[in-house]
């Protein structure tokens, strides 16, 4: 099991979240409140209870109303980038942990929650990238999309693993057959990882960099031959990606008994 100085993580919240609406009028995506708590405050309690310590956030939109217990680095160009901009903000906090001895940094959406086991789970993954995948995922897109023409495959994409690497991700999927899960929008990368993924974007033109989401950057690493594992969970976490998004899991915890409750026991 891997100590606290010797993992890290990284929180992606430099975007607005459009599609909130009038919830970012003021303020980011990320601190939008579900159940309670804005999501940040779940992402970082969640990330503290898998060990880390050590915890970066990506600042863009109203960046001064990201604060907390956490390092933090600004995306200058949130409006005009996309995810991998962000991230690749994160460089020097990035080399500087893996130069120090780290052996692991998680890589977080701001815009999900997830139980602690999730982020225990990629911590403990061997491959130099990893991602983790919602096996369950089904349940979660028919209570998100079911009213949705063409239903859960309107919005999934394809996912596609053999023994515990990534071979597709990303598409646009015509049956549930090329869907062995969901992408959760969690990461997680050693020094070597690092390094690979620096190297694609190096070989980019500046504004292909700024188109590249993550997906995207998935997609190009799997074209050039890296070995990216995939790390199996079962619900307990969600994307908030809408206002509708959020009454409807304020609904399912309210029914209790849902599988993607995040919540470990004592916050329930």
């Amino acid at each position: 099991m891997l100590d606290d100085t010797a993992t890290a993580a990284v929180i992606l919240a430099a975007g607005r979240g459009s599609r909130m609406k009038a919830l970012t009028e003021e303020k980011p995506k990320c601190l939008v409140e579900l159940a309670g708590r804005p999501l940040l405050h779940w992402q970082t309690g969640a990330l503290r209870a898998a060990g880390i310590r050590r915890i970066l956030v990506v600042r863009g939109y109203a960046a001064g109303r990201i604060t907390g217990d956490f390092a933090t680095v600004e995306n200058p160009r949130w409006a005009a980038t996309n995810m991998v901009a962000s991230l690749l903000c994160a460089d020097a906090f990035a080399r500087a942990f893996f130069a120090a001895g780290g052996a692991r940094l998680l890589v977080s959406y701001s815009d999900i929650v997830y139980h602690p086991d999730h982020a225990r789970q990629l911590l403990a993954a061997t491959a130099d990238i990893a991602i983790s995948y919602d096996t369950r995922w089904e349940a979660l897109w028919k209570l998100r999309f079911a009213d949705m023409p063409g239903g859960v495959l309107a919005d999934a994409e394809t996912f596609r693993q053999e023994g515990g690497l990534l071979r597709e991700i990303g598409g646009r999927a015509a049956s549930l057959d090329q869907i062995h899960g969901q992408y959760m929008g969690l990461l997680s990368f050693s020094a070597a990882g690092w390094q690979t993924l620096a190297d694609a974007c190096a070989a980019l033109a500046p504004a292909a960099v700024d188109r590249l989401d993550m997906t995207g950057l998935l997609r190009l690493l799997l074209e050039q031959g890296a070995a990216i594992g995939t790390v199996p969970v079962e619900g307990r976490w969600c994307e908030a990606d809408s206002a509708s998004d959020l009454n409807n899991y304020e609904r399912a915890l309210a029914a209790g008994q849902w599988s993607h409750d995040w919540r470990s026991g004592e916050e329930r």
